[in-house]
């Protein structure tokens, strides 16, 4: 997310997260990784059905989750799983997209077999998303893709060699709380240097292929690695666990566990981080490709319609989305005109740019001056969200800076998933990297994208609905998960959070940001646009700072297709929320609008569209109203009584 940091996948965990049912998979980004690890379909959760075809359903969810989840090794990480270090083996292995392949081919032909029209109106829908996504997972899986992608494995924007270290730490959702989750934490340290070696054995094919990672990115990577192998062993996250053990285990077991936990790290981990290094810098480096975008490798075209259509739910051709970009950032120009106006600047606009990034009344003094920001925008959402939704998730938030080891390398901003029941609080995470360069202007933006109503509403209000089979609840898309937060960013125009021209300003910008993407990324994979013109492209059309356009740009060059699917879903929501103000006229209640899109998941764009004509329909063909919902005044009297 620029400013707003997204669940940008590489390959292996895009493709990870499609399988797992819910469509063009994005793990967050907001981070929206799965169930967690007490969560998986029965068939008893799906809605019970008087015809066979209910029943059937939820046989197929339930058996094909349950497969899926057995081989998902950095699904099961990030959902906090007990991973099998068998499993975990397997992550970089053939073997693994044979297996996907086979169980994908009979998940399609046992759905194929059930009489959709037999099904109530909610496993309709269930239907289609666990369709669409099991066909986004064959096009994943389709020999000519999955070739070029297994040989990319990772790269530096959300790669397993950066996110492992949090995901086998003390403070992850995997438990420590048995002996045997001790000793599965260490097998799972001391399997690493197999599993970086299948991921070495993969980058050669690519070399031999001539399929690479672009050298930006590969020097992105060994930074990351050597920020990790900067942690003195006794300070790192794969040592942490070590101070969990619990009192009842005695001292002995203790003290044995602390030194199992360091030893591990000091022979296992530390050099399969330096083989990992050694292979980067000395073999892969000089070898990788000095263009950025996907039109320069052979398949690499074929390869970028297959992303966009993962990210985005639809089949788009490239230049189409160029030119909607081009269209979409003059319409923003000309309103950045006039609140630059407001501001005081009489200048050309690309002035006024330059002037932003430079004058001090547009950046933070210091990390606790932005984290002050977010707190006040806070407590204002919190107040005004009952005026825009029946349903309010009982999941927390929190507000917490980044640590300080991955700070660099990410945006502005991302989103944490809490916990179901509600228990683990959704974090907010805030980049206090280089402040002097962030915005105040972007604040309230980034908070309603990031927070509440955007990931932290979408997300938690899934999970805690129980009436949903688990896949609904737990995975998502890029296109709904991204598009509803940056619609979401739109609400504060309505909860008159944009009155000061500061904050309207950063919103636009970040407006803009979308915008961008969409002339930047498809300009790199689909045009051959260099990382300089890209960066020097967002410079020139917005006034965000320097390290966030380079930010930005490498992760496209990353991440292809990804950072399309926000502004394409944020669209899409906005056209169906016209059309039905349009067709409902008085009788439109933003809430019930609200309340339609987000019931059901994150649905693909198509399903969306779907149920929302038929939810339109009904509203139009009903005789009388039904019974009104509790008030707003009456839900906010409710949240303001609540401890």
């Amino acid at each position: 997310m620029g400013l707003n940091c997204s669940s940008a996948l590489k390959p292996v965990r895009v493709l990870l997260a499609a399988l797992m049912i819910g469509g063009a998979g994005s793990a967050g980004a907001g981070q929206q990784p799965g169930p967690p690890r007490a969560a998986l379909d029965s068939p008893a959760s799906m809605p019970a059905a008087p015809s066979d075809a209910g029943r059937q359903l939820a046989q197929l969810f339930f058996e094909t989750i349950r497969a899926e989840r057995a081989l998902d090794p950095i699904g099961a990480l990030e959902r906090g799983d007990r991973v099998d270090p068998a499993h975990f083996r397997l992550m970089f292995k053939r073997e693994l997209a044979q297996r996907r392949r086979a169980l994908n081919a009979a998940a399609l032909q046992r759905l194929a077999a059930i009489d959709r029209g037999a099904l109530s109106e909610a496993q309709r829908i269930s239907y289609d998303v666990f369709r669409a996504g099991q066909e986004s997972t064959a096009a994943d899986l389709s020999p000519a893709i999955e070739a070029m992608e297994a040989v990319m494995p990772f790269n530096h924007f959300g790669g397993f060699p950066v996110e492992f270290p949090g995901q086998v730490a003390a403070d992850s959702a995997m438990p420590l709380e048995t002996r045997a989750d001790f000793q599965l934490r260490l097998a799972l340290l001391r399997a690493l240097p197999g599993v970086f070696a299948d991921a070495i054995a993969r980058f050669r094919e690519g070399m031999a292929a001539g399929v690479l990672e672009p050298r930006v990115t590969v020097r992105n990577m060994i930074a990351q690695i050597d920020a990790v192998l900067a942690e003195p062993v006794g300070r790192s996250p794969f040592t942490s666990p070590a101070g969990q053990v619990p009192r009842r285990f005695g001292r002995a077991e203790q003290q044995r566990l602390a030194l199992d936990f360091s030893a591990a790290t000091r022979t296992k981990v530390y050099p399969a981080y330096r083989a990992l290094r050694r292979f980067l810098a000395e073999e892969y480096l000089p070898a990788a490709r000095e263009t950025a975008g996907l039109v320069d490798l052979p398949g690499g075209p074929r390869l970028y319609r297959a992303l966009i259509a993962r990210h985005t739910t639809i089949n788009l051709d490239p230049d189409a989305v160029h030119q909607l970009g081009l269209s979409e950032v003059a319409r923003i120009q000309r309103a950045m005109e006039a609140v630059k106006r407001e501001l005081g600047f009489a200048g050309p606009l690309p002035a006024f740019f330059d002037a932003i990034r430079t004058d001090p009344r547009f950046h933070p003094a210091s990390a606790a001056e932005l984290e002050r920001g977010f707190r006040s925008v806070g407590k204002q959402v919190s107040l005004l969200a009952p005026d825009y939704f029946l349903h309010l998730p009982r999941t927390p938030l929190k507000i917490v800076p980044y640590a300080s080891f991955r700070a660099r390398f990410d945006a502005g901003g991302s989103y944490g998933q809490g916990s179901a029941d509600g228990r683990q609080p959704g974090i907010f995470y805030f980049n206090t990297y280089d402040f002097k360069s962030r915005f105040l202007s972007g604040i309230t933006t980034l908070y309603l994208h990031e927070g509440v109503p955007g990931h932290h509403f979408q997300i938690s209000l899934a999970q805690e609905n129980a009436k949903l089979p688990d896949f609904q609840r737990f995975s998502g898309n890029t296109a709904f998960d991204e598009g509803w937060a940056l619609y979401a960013e739109t609400l504060g125009y309505e909860m008159g959070l944009y009155k000061d021209p500061l904050q309207h300003w950063g919103t636009l910008d970040d407006e803009m940001l979308r915008a961008m993407r969409l002339v930047v990324d498809t300009g790199i994979h689909a045009q051959g646009w260099s990382r300089e013109r890209a960066i020097a492209y967002m410079l020139a059309n917005s006034g965000m700072g320097r390290s966030d356009a380079i930010a930005e740009v490498e992760r496209y060059i990353a991440n292809p297709g990804q950072a399309l699917a926000y502004k394409i879903g944020a669209m899409t929501i906005q056209r169906l929320r016209a059309k039905a103000e349009q067709q409902l006229g008085k009788r439109f209640d933003i809430r019930a609008f609200h309340d339609a899109v987000l019931s059901s998941g994150a649905l693909p764009m198509p399903v969306l569209e779907g149920k929302i004509d038929r939810w339109l329909a009904a509203q139009a063909s009903a005789l009388a109203p039904a019974q009104a919902p509790a008030s707003a005044s009456a839900i906010r009297a409710r949240v303001l009584a609540t401890p």
